[in-house]
């Protein structure tokens, strides 16, 4: 697998509170340089990234982040927003107090209502797997699944743990066909982002990867 395979995997992100506007720039100019899938930037700097750099950046930003209890009405202005400033995809946390409590309804209506929200660009629902037993995970699957969001994605990166290969496992056993599989949070080394691409997901979510491999666009890795 060529480094350049690999970048087109990766949502190139910076969600630092700090991020500031010379940072979030760099991260773009590199977006562009090694063709990533998208840029995952916070939604503030969506309107003027996209004023930017207008189509040549695939902009990506998140919505209830990183705790996810922010209500739903919220969300789906924000999500709504962003599309407005020129996102065409939007990382979601779900409200993680109902999967706690065993609200699984609640939360397929709210993921539900948030894609109804950006229509035809992609939605990718953050369920936080450090906090969440298997059996939760396993419920929010299908939540994802029966809300027709896109992509189902392992963590913020802000929890007390990020993406592991047993969760990608679990997901790839209980989604449904239509949706994909984003892993992110603590993904650093070339080594766990092909294991990851080869277990089935599409994205990987990991700020370390244009470094790692900006200078090997042509070659193996």
């Amino acid at each position: 697998m060529k480094g350049s395979e690999i970048l087109a995997h990766v949502d190139h992100t910076l969600l630092k509170p700090t991020a500031t506007w010379e940072q979030i720039k760099e991260l773009c100019q590199e977006a562009i340089s090694c063709k990533t899938a998208s840029v995952c930037i916070p939604a503030s700097y969506v309107a003027p990234v996209h004023k930017e750099f207008g189509d040549k950046l695939n902009i990506c930003t998140v919505i209830g982040f990183p705790l996810g209890y922010d209500s739903k009405e919220a969300k789906i202005t924000a999500a709504e927003q962003a599309i407005k400033d020129g996102a065409k995809e939007v990382d979601m946390v779900i409200n993680i107090t109902d999967a706690k409590n065993g609200s699984f309804e609640k939360i397929t209506e709210e993921i539900a209502e948030i894609k109804k929200a950006v229509g035809n660009n992609i939605l990718k629902v953050i369920i936080e797997v450090c906090y969440l037993t298997d059996e939760e995970k396993k419920a929010l699957c299908k939540c994802v699944t029966d809300a027709k969001a896109d992509f189902i994605k392992t963590s913020t990166g802000f929890g007390t743990g990020g993406a592991t290969h047993e969760d990608i496992k679990l997901f790839a056993a209980h989604i449904g066909p239509n949706v994909k599989m984003k892993a992110a949070g603590g993904i650093r080394t070339l080594e766990d982002m092909k294991q990851y691409l080869a277990e089935g997901c599409e994205r990987i979510g990991a700020s370390a990867a244009v470094g790692l491999l900006k200078d090997k666009m042509d070659s193996e890795v």
